[in-house]
């Protein structure tokens, strides 16, 4: 009994070892990809923003060349977004095929596998150093999922990344206005703890999940890691990939219907500010992008109604994001997610009518 107890103790010391290996490797990945992708080069274009009030052009170029609705201008439109955000791109499916391996079961579900407002803030604040774009932190989002992670907690750390993004928010106040970071830290909040948080109500009851049962699950395949990476990378490359691709060219094939030229007389009007938060939702922009597009529309005229509806619609979610995570949440979730952004820009873009 004595022998076959210190064999148990053994094995258990083990598997915690390489547990704890398996974290700090994903650990140091997380850092080493942000730190090149986002902290350092964010902290230059933080200094930039500072100095010369601006962070570049806006990537729909200026809105009184907007192209016609054509191969070309999807293409065109393509080619820039893509060179803005591939390496975060890749970032993002790593990071998401790697945590299905890497980290462990039960942690994952005792910190955000409840639907408790807890495991939402939780994925909230999770989400605040990765300040990812919304189609590059959707393969995380499908990667704590498929470990069970609540509907809610996934969520608030998929809308935390581009809603709530540290950088921006600075970028914001040196472009354009501590008004306009006021605005977005409000309803960017709502939207990644309230809307989260309610998103619960939305997913089916589920049975109790055994830990015990999936730690043993895993002990049994610890020696198979590569396989199950590849496996996980392999699903993510097959269905993520070719929907990405295809969503956003036809995001770039049809931008300029969502957003069209408008009179003097529409420019702060409540039907722009509800025509522009749907076109936000929509439509899709690298991290940050929001800045230099709300800036040169205001430039032609555009009011602080229809800005503030972008300001919050626009980074959120989008098309291609939510093809990204169709599979990983219930219908009714997604267009409960989809209604709010809508309905918070609007609000959004109502007080921006007042303040901006």
């Amino acid at each position: 009994m004595a022998q076959i107890n210190n064999t148990l103790s053994t094995n258990h010391q083990s598997h915690s070892r390489k547990t704890v290996f398996y974290v700090v490797i994903f650990l140091l990945i997380v850092i080493a990809g942000l730190s090149y992708i986002k902290w350092f080069p964010y902290y230059d274009k933080a200094i930039l923003a500072s100095t010369t009030h601006s962070i570049g052009a806006s990537i729909l170029g200026d809105k009184a060349d907007l192209p016609s609705a054509s191969w070309d201008s999807a293409w065109s439109y393509a080619l820039t977004y893509f060179k803005s955000v591939w390496k975060a791109a890749i970032l993002g499916i790593l990071l998401g095929s790697l945590l299905q391996v890497l980290l462990p079961t039960n942690w994952l579900l005792k910190m955000l596998g409840k639907k408790s407002f807890g495991s939402t803030a939780i994925g909230g604040i999770s989400s605040l150093p990765g300040m990812m774009c919304t189609c590059c932190a959707a393969p995380m989002a499908v990667g704590l999922r498929k470990k069970n992670v609540s509907v809610g907690a996934s969520l608030a750390f998929w809308l935390g990344n581009p809603t709530l993004n540290p950088a921006t928010l600075i970028f914001m106040t040196f472009v354009l206005s501590w008004k306009f970071t006021l605005l977005r830290l409000v309803f960017g909040i709502i939207l990644t703890f309230g809307i989260s948080y309610l998103a619960n109500r939305f997913a089916p009851k589920t049975n109790t999940i055994d830990i015990d049962h999936m730690l043993d699950t895993e002990k049994e395949n610890a020696d198979s890691f590569l396989i199950k990476w590849m496996n996980s990378l392999g699903s993510m490359l097959l269905y993520i990939v070719p929907a990405y691709l295809l969503s956003v060219l036809l995001m770039g094939a049809v931008r300029v219907w969502l957003f069209p030229h408008v009179s003097d007389a529409a420019a702060n009007s409540i039907f722009t500010v509800i025509l522009f938060a749907i076109a936000g939702m929509l439509f899709v922009i690298p991290t940050a992008a929001e800045i230099p597009i709300i800036q040169t529309f205001m430039s032609f005229g555009l009011g602080g109604g229809p800005a503030a509806a972008l300001l919050l619609t626009l980074p959120s979610i989008s098309l291609p994001s939510l093809l990204i995570v169709a599979k990983s949440y219930p219908k009714k979730v997604l267009i409960f997610v989809a209604s709010s952004v809508v309905l918070l820009g609007i609000l959004s873009g109502i007080v921006g009518m007042f303040i901006l």
